[in-house]
């Protein structure tokens, strides 16, 4: 059930390098956390995990992203920094990305799973050296994504 779960939020429609969905599931009650800054997103996900197999009920923490002017400008300053970084952009810019760039008020969250330690340092740097940026939060791991 996991990975039908996983897999829904995976392809959801709107679902990008600026959104950043996880779940827990707990016996058909999935609870679903993030952020998103695609609109209507929420409710696609919300839609697309009550039809797995299983799942009884579907509990909604996600939270929807501001995009005011400075995040806006965050977004695309670290998105073109990583896009133009030989190996990473590749982690940023695929329809599936492996990174995920959330920006909330000016502090950046990177999300997700890089190839190597390398790459999750040149992505901290890069992400500490877009102007505006107030802090940088580096979740990121080493290794293949997988459905958890």
């Amino acid at each position: 059930m996991d990975e039908q779960i996983y897999k829904k939020i995976l392809y959801l429609p709107y679902y990008g390098v600026f959104d950043h969905i996880t779940f827990q599931n707990n016996g058909g009650v999935v609870t679903l956390s993030g952020d998103v800054l695609s609109v209507g997103t929420i409710s696609q996900a919300v839609n697309a995990v009550k039809d797995v197999p299983g799942v009884t009920q579907v509990i909604n923490d996600i939270e929807q992203l501001q995009s005011g002017s400075l995040d806006t400008h965050i977004r695309r300053q670290m998105l073109r920094q990583f896009a133009n970084t030989p190996v990473i952009g590749g982690l940023v810019t695929t329809p599936q990305p492996s990174v995920r760039i959330i920006v909330h008020n000016g502090r950046v969250s990177l999300e997700g799973y890089a190839y190597n330690r390398g790459d999750i340092n040149t992505m901290n740097i890069l992400a500490n050296g877009v102007s505006g940026v107030f802090q940088v939060t580096n979740n990121l791991k080493v290794g293949k994504e997988e459905y958890r």
